[in-house]
């Protein structure tokens, strides 16, 4: 499958880099060119803005973010010009679960499915040590988002825990 990686700090390269030991075609863009660089000497397929980013991946296309929680929105704005209907985003950071659940009205309005991806666990992701149920991500998925994902998210078993858009099981509130 691919899949394209915006954001390529310790944790976006490391996934990055799995992701391509597992087989996968992964685009990548980072602002610093370097971080590119770095992965397309892995095999990665690198990029020089986010037109091209988007041009470089198929139809229906999965790009998820690994970008501080403060810039998700401002890089989702700069995304949304290049996207269509079908796609899907994922938001990789740990974002405020308020956001989330406005992304994923605000996307869906448009077809395109938002997947919330709490990441936990730092920089282990690449060795593929997180098993652990209490440490691995929490999916928040728009289902047909997820289901079009699984080849690529399910590399790891990691994601023990799946939930709608919003506050992870860590944070459910009782009815």
């Amino acid at each position: 499958m691919q899949l394209g990686m915006i954001g390529l700090g310790r944790m976006g390269a490391n996934m990055v880099r799995r992701l391509l030991r597992e087989g996968h075609e992964c685009v990548v863009f980072d602002t610093s060119p370097t971080a590119v660089h770095d992965l397309v000497e892995e095999t990665a397929i690198g990029s020089t803005s986010l037109a091209d980013f988007v041009g470089k991946l198929k139809s229906p296309r999965a790009v998820w973010l690994m970008v501080p929680a403060a810039v998700v929105d401002k890089t989702i704005g700069e995304l949304l010009p290049h996207l269509a209907s079908g796609d899907i985003l994922i938001d990789g950071g740990n974002s405020y679960f308020i956001d989330d659940i406005r992304r994923a009205q605000e996307l869906s309005t448009r077809g395109i499915h938002y997947v919330d991806v709490g990441t936990s666990g730092g920089v282990w992701g690449r060795a593929g040590l997180l098993h652990d149920d209490r440490r691995g991500p929490g999916c928040g998925r728009d289902r047909m988002g997820l289901h079009q994902l699984s080849p690529t998210i399910l590399v790891s078993d990691r994601f023990s825990r799946q939930h709608a858009p919003g506050p992870g099981p860590a944070s459910v509130r009782s009815a």
